[in-house]
């Protein structure tokens, strides 16, 4: 068996380090633009406004009651977020070496990092749109169902043990 020196040993460990480093950095060391406006504040308030502007588009609506409206409005909020975050994977921009390719919307904010502020936030506000939903509805059992399964679906994909899970091969990368 033959014997290794000193050097050959550090400069190997030194080159399996330096090539581990460079893969998890370059990725990482750019800004991801494609999630990065979560971030900031005036995205927090647009989605608040989003809502109060569903709740008005369908209380206009004159064959559509307060406690329908409510419901909608939480229906409608939460499908298209849940596609928004959980079913467009990649993106569009071309900067990061193909290092989001296989990653949803939700998977990508912050680095990956789970209970940031930003995710934090696009978790609570599902709820507190169900509990709106809830009680202006006075509490009645089809629209809590209906709420309910709504908030469950979208708060389900956003559970930390749901990072990089592809359920039924939906969103599933194909190399």
């Amino acid at each position: 068996m033959p014997r290794t020196t000193m050097h050959q040993r550090h400069s190997s460990y030194a080159e399996r380090r330096r090539n581990q480093l460079v893969k998890e950095s370059d990725a990482s060391a750019q800004a991801n633009f494609n999630s990065d406006w979560v971030n900031y504040k005036g995205a927090w308030a647009t989605n608040v406004f989003i809502i109060l502007a569903l709740r008005v588009l369908f209380g206009i609506v004159p064959a559509i009651s307060s406690e329908l409206a409510w419901t909608l409005t939480n229906i409608s909020f939460n499908i298209v977020s849940f596609f928004m975050f959980h079913m467009i994977i990649g993106t569009p921009f071309d900067f990061n070496q193909g290092a989001c390719d296989g990653l949803t919307l939700w998977e990508q904010i912050d680095n990956e990092v789970q209970f940031t502020p930003a995710k934090k936030f696009f978790t609570a506000l599902p709820i507190g749109l169900f509990l709106i939903s809830t009680h202006y509805t006075h509490y009645d059992a089809t629209n809590f169902c209906v709420n309910l399964i709504v908030l469950a679906i979208v708060l389900i994909a956003k559970l930390p043990s749901m990072h990089r899970v592809r359920l039924f091969g939906i969103n599933k990368i194909v190399d």
